[in-house]
């Protein structure tokens, strides 16, 4: 197989085309860990207030915004695989989030994480796990 050009890999980012529906679903799933990573680098305390968190302290504002980073990029890699149609991350991603909501019962459970913080994270990703395998069961 031959490698791609690094200026088509470019233009499929631009306009992907014969994206399967799970590389779609993947990419959608990007937008919203995109997102919500963005909103937790730039506004720590609106997550707070949203999700009923106590009150940060400075170092734990910093933290915060450090999870928004890694949040954001990881949602940008999400992105960029859907768009490029790498199905071999479609399927990592297929065994990495069902894992979600058991790590963050363990988190919850060792008073880690709060629970409301645990939640929106396991509903997010599980749910994201299962809007790809209904895009990989239909191609």
């Amino acid at each position: 197989m031959i490698a791609p050009k690094l200026v088509d890999m470019f233009g499929r980012l631009w306009r992907a085309e014969e994206q399967t529906r799970a590389a779609r679903s993947v990419e959608y799933f990007g937008y919203v860990d995109f997102t919500l990573g963005l909103l937790l680098l730039l506004d720590p305390w609106l997550s707070v207030t949203l999700l009923h968190v106590p009150a940060l302290t400075e170092q734990g504002e910093n933290y915060l915004r450090l999870v928004g980073l890694l949040v954001s990029g990881l949602g940008l890699l999400y992105i960029v695989s859907g768009r490029l149609n790498a199905q071999g991350f479609v399927f990592a991603s297929m065994l990495d989030r069902p894992m979600v909501p058991g790590v963050m019962a363990v988190l919850w459970y060792k008073d880690i994480l709060p629970g409301s913080l645990a939640l929106a994270f396991s509903i997010s990703d599980f749910s994201g796990f299962f809007v790809d395998l209904v895009g990989l069961a239909q191609g």
